[in-house]
């Protein structure tokens, strides 16, 4: 593991709130991997828990629907970090995690948890958070299903996932997935969006150009 590659997990918010020990603990049990786009990292209903941190790249994030569909349920940019452990009230896998496209990822297993914890029991205060902001998330999604036109949704969505140069690496076809609509109505609003200023498209990625624009048009 290089010392770059370390520094970039170092860099990442959740592990950078963890004390220096703890960090270095998990940093050391860690294991860096690479996954070609469309690879698996861990399928839903695995039993096998731990930690799945990515550094470069980004994942897809599916859950299975009624009739056995894979859904795609959201898409994690560079910086996001998911899972859980078994000791800490987890089971088995809720989602089916694959690269969207060429990625590197920090990974954690359960077992290298538990020996974190044994010396730094502070872990398991990080690790609730963690999951609590998962928990936000997914809460969050259910309430923009609700409450905002699909529109909105494509709106919410893009500002969610824009990253510091504005860039969403997701096609047109995945976003439409997301937010539950067709392909050519995605197309159509991105159209709109493009025209008055707020968007470009480019093949495979959406660039946000002005966020507070369209943080104004939720709003409105």
């Amino acid at each position: 593991m290089t010392d770059a590659a370390l520094d970039q997990v170092a860099a990442i918010p959740w592990f950078a709130a963890l004390t220096p020990e703890l960090r270095a603990a998990l940093l050391r049990l860690g294991r860096l991997t690479r996954r070609g786009t469309g690879e698996w990292l861990h399928g839903e209903g695995d039993e096998v828990a731990g930690l799945l941190a990515v550094v470069s790249g980004g994942l897809k994030v599916y859950s299975q629907a009624p009739g056995g569909r894979e859904a795609l349920i959201g898409l994690l940019p560079p910086r996001a970090v998911i899972g859980q452990s078994a000791a800490f009230g987890g089971g088995p896998r809720l989602v089916t995690a694959v690269a969207a496209r060429p990625s590197m990822m920090f990974t954690l297993s359960d077992r290298a948890l538990r020996q974190a914890a044994a010396d730094h029991p502070g872990l398991w205060e990080a690790l609730s958070a963690l999951v609590y902001g998962q928990l936000r998330v997914a809460t969050q999604g259910l309430a923009e299903l609700t409450a905002l036109r699909p529109r909105e949704r494509l709106i919410s969505r893009l500002l969610q996932l824009a990253g510091p140069d504005g860039a969403v690496a997701i096609s047109q076809s995945d976003l439409a997935e997301l937010i539950g609509v067709t392909r050519k109505a995605v197309n159509g609003w991105l159209g709109d969006l493009a025209t008055a200023g707020l968007v470009a498209r480019g093949y495979g990625v959406v660039r946000v150009l002005d966020g507070k624009r369209l943080e104004r048009l939720l709003l409105h």
